[in-house]
C-alpha cells in the first residue's frame, strides 16, 4: 500500500507528464472523419506509451490494459452518428438538424455516447468532440488553454455547416459553458442542450495558476489532487492549469452574457445538489433564457431547494432520492448516463470512491470493494455524514430525461 501511494503522490510517474498526444488542436484542415481517424491514432499510441512505460513494473496490469486497449480507444474518441430516417434530409443540405456533442473537464467521449444515440434517434446528424488534452492521461491538462477547446468547438460547427440546415449544442458540464459561450458568437446555433454546465466555480480557482511561481522546484503544486486514476473514460487526478483554464472560460462567458442575452431555445438538466459548479447559476441563466420554449429539468429532494420563479411550463422538478437503490441524491457526474450502462451505471464496473483517497482509505477500500453496498449521491457533507457512500455516476430518471429531450425537440421552431 506505501508502494502505491508513492507511486500516485510522485508527480514524476509518467501519467502525470504530458504524452505529446492530443495536448494542443490542431485538427482545422481535416474533415470530421480525418479528425475522429487521427485522434483514434493519436489515443492508441499515448496509450501504448503508457502501458510501455509501465511494462517492468507491472506486468500483471499492463496485460490486461493491453486487452482492453481498443476499448479505452473507444470510449474516449470522438464519434459520429447519421440519423436512419431519410426524411430527416434538410432543405439544402443532407440533413435538416445536426448537434455537436461537447464533453465536460477530466471527461471524454464516452459520457456523450447515450445523449449521442438519442438525438441520432431524433433525427439529428450527431459528431462528438475530444477536448485537447483529454482522453490520454492527466499530464496532457498541464499546459493545454481553454481557447484550445473553443477552437475545436468551433471547428466541429464548421463541420456541422457544411452537412446540415440547423445546429444544435449539447455540452455537459465545462462542455457546456464552451457551448453557451460559441452561441452567442454564432448565429448559426439555433438552440443548446445543457447537462450540469460549468456556468460558476469557486473564486479560490483565480489563483490556481499562482503554482508556476514554485512549481518548478515542487513538481507536485501543478495539481490540485493526485488520484490513482483507475478510470478508462475520465481523470481522475486533476491539474491547477485546467481549474485556472474553466476559470478563464467561465470569466469569459460572464462577461458575454452580460452585454448579450440568451434567446435562442435551452434545454437545461441539473442537480440543485451539485458539488462540482454552482447550480444557482444554472438556474439563473434560465431564469433569463427568454425563448418561449426552453425548459429546465431540475433533480432534488429538498423542495425549500426548488426556484419559485419559474412558470409550471418551464420548470420540470424531478425527486432524486431513491431509498431502494440507497440513492440519497443527484449528483453532477450523474446527469448523463443511464443505469444500465456497463461501466458506470447501477452494476457498472467501476465505483467513483475519489473523494476518501488518500485521507481515509480505509472507507476509500470499503467503497470500492463493496460496491453495492454502498449509499449514492452527491458527495456532499450531509450524504457523508450518513454512511460509506460511492459518487452517482448515473441518473435514475434517465428514461423520463429523454421523454422531457423529446417533448422540447417537438416544440422547436
Amino acid at each position: 500500500m506505501m508502494q502505491l501511494l508513492n507511486d500516485i503522490f510522485s508527480a514524476a510517474n509518467p501519467r502525470h507528464q504530458s504524452t505529446g498526444f492530443n495536448t494542443h488542436w490542431g485538427g482545422e484542415k481535416l474533415s470530421f472523419a480525418e479528425y475522429v481517424a487521427a485522434t483514434r491514432d493519436k489515443l492508441r499510441q499515448a496509450h501504448a506509451k503508457h502501458a510501455d512505460e509501465n511494462a517492468d513494473e507491472n506486468a500483471d496490469e499492463n496485460a490486461d490494459e493491453n486487452a482492453d486497449v481498443e476499448k479505452i480507444i473507444e470510449g474516449n474518441a470522438p464519434f459520429e452518428l447519421r440519423p436512419p430516417d431519410e426524411n430527416k434530409e434538410g432543405l439544402d443540405k443532407p440533413y435538416l438538424r445536426g448537434i455537436l456533442l461537447v464533453h465536460g473537464l477530466t471527461d471524454s467521449p464516452y459520457f456523450m455516447r447515450y445523449l449521442g444515440d438519442f438525438y441520432q434517434a431524433q433525427g439529428f446528424r450527431v459528431m462528438a468532440i475530444l477536448l485537447p488534452g483529454h482522453g490520454t492521461q492527466p499530464g496532457d491538462l498541464l499546459n493545454v488553454t481553454w481557447r484550445e477547446w473553443a477552437d475545436t468547438v468551433a471547428y466541429g460547427i464548421d463541420k456541422l455547416d457544411a452537412e446540415v440546415d440547423e445546429i444544435y449544442l449539447a455540452g455537459f458540464s465545462v462542455g457546456g459553458a464552451l457551448s453557451v459561450s460559441h452561441s452567442l458568437l454564432d448565429k448559426r446555433v439555433r438552440g443548446l442542450f445543457l447537462f450540469s454546465p460549468a456556468l460558476k466555480i469557486t473564486p479560490r480557482a483565480a489563483l490556481a495558476n499562482l503554482h508556476k511561481l514554485y512549481s518548478w522546484l515542487a513538481p507536485s503544486a501543478k495539481w490540485v489532487d493526485i488520484k490513482p486514476d483507475s478510470d478508462l473514460y475520465k481523470y481522475e487526478s486533476l491539474t491547477k492549469n485546467a481549474v485556472y483554464q474553466t476559470y478563464l472560460l467561465i470569466k469569459n462567458l460572464t462577461a458575454q452574457l452580460k452585454v448579450q442575452p440568451i434567446t435562442i431555445p435551452v434545454f437545461t438538466a441539473a442537480s440543485v445538489d451539485d458539488v462540482t459548479v454552482d447550480a444557482s447559476a444554472t438556474i439563473q441563466l434560465m431564469v433569463s433564457a427568454s425563448h418561449p420554449t426552453s425548459h429546465l429539468v431540475l433533480y432534488g429532494n429538498d423542495l425549500e431547494k426548488k426556484p419559485i420563479n419559474f412558470s409550471a411550463e418551464k420548470l420540470e422538478w424531478l425527486n432524486s432520492a431513491f431509498p431502494e437503490q440507497k440513492i440519497l441524491s443527484s449528483a453532477h457526474t450523474a446527469i448523463v448516463l443511464p443505469p444500465e450502462d456497463s461501466h458506470y451505471g447501477a452494476k457498472g464496473s467501476y465505483s467513483n470512491c475519489q473523494h476518501y483517497f488518500p485521507d481515509d482509505m480505509e472507507k476509500y477500500e470499503m467503497c470500492n470493494k463493496h460496491p453495492q453496498r454502498m449509499l449514492q449521491g452527491e458527495i456532499t457533507a450531509e450524504n457523508l455524514k450518513l454512511g460509506v457512500m460511492k459518487r452517482l455516476m448515473f441518473n435514475p430518471n434517465f428514461s423520463s430525461l429523454k421523454i422531457s429531450m423529446k417533448k422540447f425537440i417537438e416544440s422547436l421552431p
